[in-house]
């Protein structure tokens, strides 16, 4: 297989205007792993040359160029030759069989074990629209697509353009030709299909047809949620037709909730594709409502920015990806009733950036074409940089902008390169051509540079003289080289109960400045740098207000500045300057009290998988689950009355996942209900169910009849996920196995399995399992590809082995120059990961 290379794209869309595809295909046949693909393509040579187009099929039957055959054989590293071109159009026909995926690249094929219905979808990104059909697959050799699809009679088919049933099939089987409208032009990476028996919604909106999609054994849980999908679908539809002057700029918009995705998501135009976890089975919190809605937000934004405008080259990726977080946080807190999006985004999503961004693999938000030489280092950018330090170098950008001059330079943008490619320096120049600031300067240094900074406020105190009144003075330090404009918030105990706190002014600073605020009164009992979180950097706290914190943070009065002081006690701990235990205690102390949702699970999601697992030492970890355990009845005491279920299901989920004793959540399980509720639906059983298994309180049987009375497909993937994580030499042995060794695992099963298999409790169990990964994930990776590669390293890798052998161990690993990159980049995350988890031990105090 050879990645493509940024120079050869180049010299490639110098010499080809590629107008047209037209693919055929065929998915009736009886073969569940093979599909027959053919395709046309129209395109131009600008000059006689050679050069070549992308497939990656089972067998390539017959191409012709311009009538003439061309031989197979010749077809070597997924590229077919195409020699001795002369300037002018020409036609490629390509007859192919291809094979169906089971790992969610190119087109994935599912049979639904509840009920036997098949589906299939594509995800083309980055290299894989050659699984489905041949292609000059690179995003600046845009084109119209157009698809006839032949599917069994109940089918209905799904593509970028509204599709139609034009006819049975000719051999009488009762198959029907589904044929797509054509597409504006669009890149190979976006073009997409899905067909199976769909359960649709449909409806229109603006004067287009939408439609929500997902297989049939969800159709219950999608009808319920129906109603909210649509209508978050609809508002922000609207507020982007507000905001942008480019109309919508394709003929539909389908969103289909299709299996085993390995994204959350993709924005293909006019289709977009959905994990269907999004079709809720059970029930959940509100902040997983939110979440959804903020998918479905940022994939439509990535209708103009994106589909409409398209890099030119992968390495301004985070174009798509900033633009479209930032967008979709933003729209929704604007549109609809999901208003305070920017807390979940500090709390969930930011530090996902600050995390990566203090990793050896760390890059510029957009690094420059060299730094992404071809299209395996391309896919090594999805990450918290590209994602959340975009997003929130965006938000800066419009803080210091202004919106108005923002949104003004967004729209030239659309208006100068629709329906073609662009790159940061033409995204830049729209900007700058509606202000008078340095945005190329800002950009350089926010932009081109890797890190975060760290902002430490100095207060001093001055007493009072007979002509002067007492006061204070404020000066920020900051390590690191960005410029921020902040807020500095100034809080004081109320005076009616000291546990909570007033908010006596918020004062504006730009960092760097030689500026020493001079204040008179009192010294506040709290200062917040970075109040309302519109930069981004670590903060630290003084010592008065880290006392402050510690015993009021509760108190503190808006959500948004408690979850940018939650941030900075999460960063202090994985830096090593606060106790693991302190932030137990301050999580213990004050989280029983916390209204935020999105706060609460995020600070007990930190606490529970790094604070309590990973960063004591084993002999700690009961007292810190006991601790949030207790959390986690306090908050089911006060969620007795029924008024906070979301609150009362996070509780209830953590209770079960930091059990250490069987005894209470496998009377739940018994019982089919938690004392004063909920009701146990399929997702808490099943994660009732995976603790036993962990805990040893359960074994196959009672796996096997759980998966008897739910034979869905997350049953399926909770039983593969509870048997590996069952405490015998046997169990482990068998799930190891699947994970390494039987190469038939889908990538959900492969990920539940990975899931189970390594739990802290099991220690000397896994131990002769750590050194065995290494080399054997590589093997894995070289036969399944990237999405198995990656899922190898993210949910397979030992996290909980924390110790030097294991640390040692991987960076011998890293020194196998034949590791798959995806899988490389994984390995280096979580040693770096692992390394500060064992620093973080040695200064935790026993």
């Amino acid at each position: 297989m050879s990645a493509l290379t940024r120079n050869e794209a180049q010299l490639r869309a110098q010499l080809l205007d590629v107008q047209h595809y037209a693919v055929t295909l065929d998915l009736t046949g009886d073969d569940d792993e093979t599909f027959d693909s053919t395709t046309v393509v129209r395109f131009t040579a600008r000059t006689a040359a050679d050069t070549f187009i992308e497939l990656k099929p089972v067998e390539l039957r017959s191409a012709t160029l311009d009538g003439n055959p061309l031989d197979p054989a010749t077809l070597a590293d997924d590229r077919l030759p195409l020699t001795g071109l002369t300037e002018g159009p020409h036609e490629l026909h390509l007859d192919t069989r291809m094979r169906y995926s089971r790992t969610g690249e190119g087109l994935h094929r599912f049979t639904d074990p509840a009920d036997g219905q098949t589906y299939v979808y594509s995800q083309m990104f980055m290299d894989d629209v050659q699984r489905v059909f041949p292609a000059f697959d690179q995003p600046d050799l845009k084109a119209v697509f157009e698809f006839t699809v032949a599917a069994p009679a109940h089918w209905t088919v799904l593509a970028n353009g509204i599709t139609t049933r034009t006819a049975d099939a000719p051999d009488g089987s009762g198959a029907g030709i589904w044929q797509s409208a054509p597409t504006p032009l669009i890149s190979t990476y976006l073009a997409a299909v899905a067909a199976g028996p769909w359960h649709s919604i449909r409806t229109e909106h603006a004067g287009l047809p939408f439609g929500i999609h997902c297989r049939q054994s969800l159709a219950p849980h999608m009808d319920v949620d129906a109603e909210e999908i649509l209508s978050v679908t609809k508002a922000c539809f609207d507020r982007y037709q507000e905001k942008f002057t480019e109309p919508y700029p394709f003929d539909s918009y389908d969103q289909a909730f299709v299996p085993e995705f390995n994204a959350g998501a993709m924005e293909n135009p006019g289709l977009v594709t959905f994990r269907d976890e999004f079709i809720f089975r059970s029930a959940v919190t509100d902040t997983e409502r939110q979440s959804r809605a903020m998918v479905i937000a940022h994939e439509m934004a990535h209708m103009w920015f994106g589909d409409l405008v398209t890099l030119a080259w992968f390495d301004d990726i985070w174009l798509n990806e900033s633009f479209a977080e930032y967008m979709g946080y933003q729209t929704l807190t604007e549109a609809t009733r999901f208003t305070d999006t920017w807390t979940d985004f500090g709390v969930t999503r930011k530090p996902w950036g600050y995390d990566a961004d203090q990793r050896p693999s760390t890059h510029p938000v957009a690094p420059t074409p060299d730094d992404v030489p071809d299209t395996a280092s391309a896919l090594l950018n999805f990450d918290g940089i590209s994602y959340a330090k975009g997003a929130s170098a965006l938000r800066q950008l419009v803080a210091w902008l202004g919106e108005k001059d923002f949104l003004a330079g967004i729209n030239t943008h659309f208006a100068r390169h629709k329906f073609a490619n662009a790159s940061l320096a033409d995204f830049i120049d729209s900007l700058a051509a509606h202000t008078e600031r340095d945005v190329r300067a800002w950009a350089d240094i926010w932009l081109r540079t890797t890190g975060i900074d760290t902002l430490t406020p100095r207060v001093e105190e001055s007493e009072g003289r007979p002509d002067t009144a007492a006061g204070w003075t404020l000066a920020v330090d900051r390590r690191g080289s960005r410029p921020h404009h902040i807020a500095v918030g100034v809080y004081d105990r109320d005076p009616a109960d000291d546990r909570f706190l007033e908010l006596r002014e918020l004062l504006d600073l730009d960092v760097p400045s030689d500026e020493i605020i001079s204040v008179t009164g009192a010294r506040p009992a709290l200062l917040v740098l970075n109040d309302v979180d519109l930069t981004y950097a670590k903060i630290r706290l003084d010592e008065t207000s880290l006392e402050t914190v510690l015993r009021s943070i509760s108190g503190i009065p808006d959500a948004l500045t408690r979850a940018v002081v939650w941030n900075a006690l999460r960063d202090m701990v994985r830096d090593g300057e606060l106790d693991p235990h302190a932030y137990l205690n301050t999580a213990s102390a004050h989280l029983p009290e916390e209204d935020d949702l999105a706060i609460v699970q995020g600070v007990l999601g930190f606490a529970r998988t790094q604070v309590a697992v990973r960063y004591l030492a084993p002999e700690q970890q009961p007292g810190a689950l006991a601790t949030l355990t207790t959390i986690a009845r306090d908050l089911l005491r006060r969620t007795e009355d029924g008024s906070e279920p979301g609150m009362r299901l996070t509780a209830v989920r953590t209770l079960v996942d930091s059990a250490t004793q069987p005894d209470t959540i496998a009377a739940w399980l018994t019982d089919d209900t938690v004392p004063g509720g909920p009701a146990l639906d399929p997702e808490l059983r099943w994660r009732i169910l995976g603790r036993l298994a962990v805990l040893g309180a359960v074994g196959e049987s009672e796996i096997d009849a759980a998966l008897t009375a739910d034979t869905s497909a997350t049953g399926q993937e909770g039983a593969a996920r509870c048997r590996a994580a069952l405490p015998t030499p046997e169990a482990k042995a068998a799930a190891w196995d699947r994970l390494f060794h039987d190469d038939s695992l889908s990538n959900y099963l492969f990920s539940a399995t990975a899931q189970g298999f390594w739990q802290p409790e099991q220690a000397e169990l896994l131990t002769p399992y750590v050194t065995r990964y290494y080399p054997e994930a590589v093997a894995l990776g070289a036969r399944r590809g990237p999405a198995i590669g990656e899922a190898a390293g993210r949910w397979a890798f030992p996290a909980y082995a924390i110790d030097e052998s294991n640390l040692q161990a991987g960076h011998t690993c890293l020194q196998n120059p034949d590791i798959l990159p995806l899988l490389r980049r994984k390995l280096v995350d979580q040693l770096d990961d692992l390394a500060r988890a064992l620093k973080v031990r040695s200064r935790t105090k026993n």
